[in-house]
């Protein structure tokens, strides 16, 4: 089974809890605390897929690391750990936070342009396109992009809105071409 699929499942019986109990929130917070955690620390997953590392210290370590945390994310974390599945960690977090953000009715958009956005900027963009996607919210992550020659560039999940000057010229030169032959 695909480690997407394995993430899905635990991200979705995640939120089910959150839901049942109320502590989507907390369980967000949590998860997006833990990712930030193995992102920063490089040697938290290997230590953990060690196999000559006894679980216990494996969980021992998460019980320590993550004091404060809810027992339905730790207890998550250690049922990974028996069944030798920590890798799909960062991708549970982000599947949750999926789930989380479409049952919030908020969308997350990476804006690429030539220069840094300022707030009005990224205020209109995310007006705009909440509207088109029938979303509260847009949250958007601006990357400065030198290879832009004018205009934005918005990807939203799996979907590209060019809008950008060399996306119009490339759009105006296949049009060119096909229309040639």
């Amino acid at each position: 089974m695909s480690e997407t699929i394995i993430a899905k499942r635990y991200a979705d019986a995640l939120f089910q809890i959150g839901q049942e109990k109320a502590t989507m929130d907390q369980l967000e917070n949590e998860l997006r605390l833990i990712g930030d955690v193995i992102k920063q620390n490089e040697e938290i997953l290997p230590f953990l897929q060690h196999p000559r590392i006894n679980n216990d210290k494996k969980k021992q370590l998460l019980d320590e690391s993550f004091q404060g945390v809810s027992t339905d994310v730790i207890n998550t974390l250690k049922l990974l750990i028996d069944r030798h599945r920590v890798e799909v960690i960062p991708a549970i977090t982000e599947h949750f936070i999926e789930l989380v953000n479409d049952a919030k009715g908020i969308a997350q958009a990476t804006v690429f342009s030539v220069r840094e956005l300022n707030e009005t900027e990224k205020k209109e963009l995310a007006d705009v396109f909440a509207k088109k996607l029938n979303k509260t919210t847009l949250k958007i992550s601006n990357v400065v992009d030198p290879t832009i020659l004018g205009g934005v560039k918005l990807k939203i999940g799996n979907t590209i809105y060019d809008g950008t000057v060399s996306g119009k010229l490339e759009r105006i030169e296949r049009n060119l071409v096909s229309a040639n032959k």
